[in-house]
C-alpha cells in the first residue's frame, strides 16, 4: 500500500512531500514524492490522549475506539480506576480484554488508590499485592494517578510500597495533586511521581514544571484547563501533553485531541510544539510502541486536510484504515460475555431522603448550614455556609429552595443495601423541578442525586437501583433512564446510539433548569473527595482541605 502526502517531521521541524510504502502493517520505505497536487494531505503521527478514564465516556473500550479514531486518535493512556473501584481486578481485566477486540491502542495502568480514600464505601480494594500483580503484567504500562498525596507526603507505608513496586519494575507513576505547590509539591515529585493533570492555574503548573514534572493540559466534559495552561506550551514543549481525563460520549462525537491541536495553533503556539504534546511526548514518557512515521515503525498515522484546523480525513493503525471522512470502519460487535457489575442496593423509601433540622443534635438555635458550591467547568467546589433560612426549615426538616438555587444532594450506598442515605445541600445546578441521578459518581461510584424535593430524588434513585446502574432524570411528567449495565458505568451498545441517548438525557436535565454545560458530568464529581473543597460521600459531608469528614 502507498500513501502520498506532505509528511510533517516534528523534531526536524519541516514538511516534505513523500510517498510512504506500507508492507504488512509496517512502514517499509519513505521516499521523496515530487509534484504533489495542491489538494495533497498532511501526514502526521496519530494523536494520543495522555490520560483518560474510558469509563467516563459511558462506553466500553471497543466502542470508545470507534468514536475516537474518527478524530485521529490512535491510542489512549487509560486509567481503569473507575471500574476497579466497583469490581476490583476482574474489572481491570475486563477493560484490557475488551480493548484487544479492536484495532486501537489502549495502554492501561494499575489503579493506585482503590478505594480512593477511607471516607467512602467502594466495591473493592486493590492492596499492594494486587497492584504489584498488575504492574508485573507487561500490558500494564504505568501506575495510575496517585491521588493520596497526603499519604505520599506522610510516607504512608502502603502508598510507598506501591510507588516502590512501580519503580522496581521500571514503570512511570502518574500524579494527582490539585493545588499542591512549593515544598510539598517538590516532596511529592521527589517520591518518583512524574505527571500531573490536575493543575487549574498556570502558576501551579509552572511550579511543577520547574521541579521536573510533566504537565498534562486537560480539557474534558467537566474539567477544562486548556485556556489557563496552553501558554506554557510555548516554553515547555518537551514536558507537556494533552488529555481529556473524563469525556462524555456527546463530547467525544464532537472531537478529541484534534480539537485541542486546532485551538493551540489558533492561540499562536508553534505547530511542532503542539504536535509534540499531541503525538510524541506521551509515547516517549510511557514507552509506548506506537508508530512515529519512521521506516520500520508500525504504520500508525493520520491524514489531515491542513495543519491549522486538523480536519482528519483518514486514520491508520498498523496499516489498517480504521476511520475515513468522519466515519469509523471499526464494526460494532455485541459483547461476548456477561456484563460485569457489583450492585446490591435495594429500593429506597421517600422518608429516607428527609433532612432533619436536629441532625446535629439540637433543634433550637441552628443558624447556618453547609452547602456545596458547584462550579461549571471545574472539579473543585466551593465550601459555602448558608443561613438556615435558605434551606426552608419547617416541620423539623430542612428543604431544597430552588428559588435560591439551593438543592438537596444525596449519596446512596450501592454496595450495602441497609446503609443510610447521606444528605446535604448544593448550589450551582439550577434545577427548577425534578431530579437527576447517576451511578457514575467518582470515585466509589455510589448513587449520587440532586433534586428539588424528596419525592423526585427517591424516584430518580430508584430508577437506577431497579436497573442496577445508569443515568436518570425525572420531572413531574416524565422519567428517563440511560441504562449502564457494565459496573453501573458503561453501556455495551453501539457508541453512536449511546451518544444519542446521552444527548437526550442531557437535554432533559437542562430542561429541568440546569444551567451547567454538562450536568451529569458535574454531578459525577460531587462525591469525588480527593478534589477540594467540599464534597459528599455515602459516609457524609467531606472537607477536602482538612481531608476529613465534617
Amino acid at each position: 500500500m502507498q500513501i502520498r502526502g506532505h509528511l510533517v517531521h516534528i523534531f526536524d521541524q519541516k514538511i516534505d512531500p513523500v510517498e510512504i510504502e506500507i508492507t504488512n502493517g509496517i512502514i517499509s520505505s519513505i521516499t521523496p514524492a515530487p509534484a504533489l497536487p495542491k489538494t495533497a494531505r498532511y501526514i502526521l503521527p496519530g494523536f494520543i490522549d495522555a490520560h483518560v478514564h474510558i469509563e467516563s465516556s459511558l462506553l466500553i473500550p471497543s466502542e470508545f475506539a470507534r468514536l475516537a479514531s474518527v478524530h485521529g486518535t490512535i491510542a489512549t493512556v487509560s486509567d481503569p480506576h473507575e471500574i476497579a473501584n466497583v469490581c476490583g481486578l476482574p474489572g481491570v481485566e475486563f477493560m484490557v480484554r475488551n480493548g484487544k477486540t479492536v484495532p486501537f491502542y489502549f495502554f492501561f495502568g494499575a489503579p493506585s488508590c482503590v478505594p480512593a480514600t477511607p471516607f467512602e464505601t467502594a466495591g473493592a480494594t486493590l492492596d499492594v499485592t494486587a497492584v504489584t500483580r498488575l504492574l508485573e503484567n507487561p500490558e500494564i504500562k504505568y501506575l495510575s494517578e496517585m491521588m493520596n498525596f497526603p499519604g505520599v507526603l506522610n510516607k504512608d507505608p502502603e502508598v510507598m510500597e506501591k510507588l516502590a513496586a512501580a519503580h522496581r519494575l521500571g514503570k512511570p507513576v502518574d500524579g494527582h495533586a490539585p493545588g499542591l505547590r512549593g515544598e510539598q509539591a517538590r516532596q511529592y515529585i521527589a517520591a518518583g511521581i512524574s505527571t500531573d493533570h490536575e493543575c487549574f492555574t498556570a502558576e501551579e503548573a509552572l511550579d511543577k514544571l520547574q521541579a521536573g514534572m510533566k504537565i498534562l493540559i486537560r480539557e474534558g466534559s467537566a474539567a477544562k484547563n486548556f485556556e489557563a495552561l496552553i501558554p506554557l506550551l510555548n516554553d515547555w514543549p518537551g514536558q507537556m501533553m494533552f488529555c481529556s481525563d473524563d469525556k462524555h460520549p456527546d463530547s467525544l462525537l464532537a472531537g478529541h485531541i484534534d480539537r485541542l491541536c486546532a485551538r493551540a495553533v489558533a492561540h499562536g503556539i508553534p505547530l511542532y510544539n503542539v504536535l509534540r504534546a499531541a503525538c510524541i511526548n506521551p509515547a516517549d514518557h510511557y514507552g509506548l510502541p506506537t508508530g512515529r512515521l519512521r521506516v520500520g515503525d508500525p504504520a500508525d498515522f493520520i491524514l489531515v486536510e491542513d495543519v491549522k484546523n486538523f480536519k482528519v480525513q483518514q486514520t491508520y493503525i498498523k496499516g489498517q484504515l480504521v476511520a475515513a471522512d468522519g466515519r469509523t470502519n471499526i464494526p460494532s460487535t455485541p459483547l461476548a460475555e456477561t456484563p460485569i457489575n457489583n450492585f446490591k442496593a435495594k429500593p429506597r423509601d421517600v422518608s429516607e431522603f428527609a433532612y432533619p433540622l436536629d441532625k446535629w443534635g439540637e433543634q433550637e438555635n441552628v443558624e447556618q448550614c453547609y452547602c456545596v458550591g458547584a462550579l461549571d467547568g471545574q472539579l473543585i467546589t466551593e465550601k459555602l455556609i448558608l443561613p438556615v433560612t435558605d434551606v426552608l426549615p419547617r416541620n423539623g426538616l430542612l428543604h431544597a429552595n430552588p428559588e435560591k438555587d439551593v438543592l438537596k444532594i444525596v449519596v446512596v450506598n450501592r454496595y450495602q443495601p441497609e446503609a443510610p442515605v447521606a444528605k446535604s445541600f448544593i448550589k450551582g445546578f439550577g434545577l427548577k423541578q425534578g431530579a437527576i441521578a447517576a451511578s457514575v459518581a467518582h470515585d466509589s461510584h455510589n448513587i449520587v442525586a440532586i433534586g428539588v424535593d424528596d419525592e423526585s430524588l427517591c424516584r430518580a434513585v430508584n430508577l437506577i437501583i431497579d436497573q442496577k446502574g445508569g443515568l436518570a432524570g425525572v420531572s413531574p411528567q416524565k422519567e428517563l433512564l440511560l441504562h449502564l449495565p457494565i459496573a453501573g458505568l458503561m453501556s455495551p451498545d453501539d457508541g453512536y446510539k449511546v451518544a444519542d441517548a446521552y444527548i437526550a438525557i442531557d437535554k432533559m436535565a437542562k430542561g429541568l433548569g440546569s444551567t451547567l454545560a454538562a450536568p451529569f458530568m458535574t454531578l459525577s464529581f460531587m462525591a469525588l473527595l480527593v478534589i477540594p473543597h467540599l464534597k459528599l460521600s455515602d459516609l457524609g459531608l467531606f472537607d477536602g482541605d482538612r481531608f476529613a469528614l465534617v
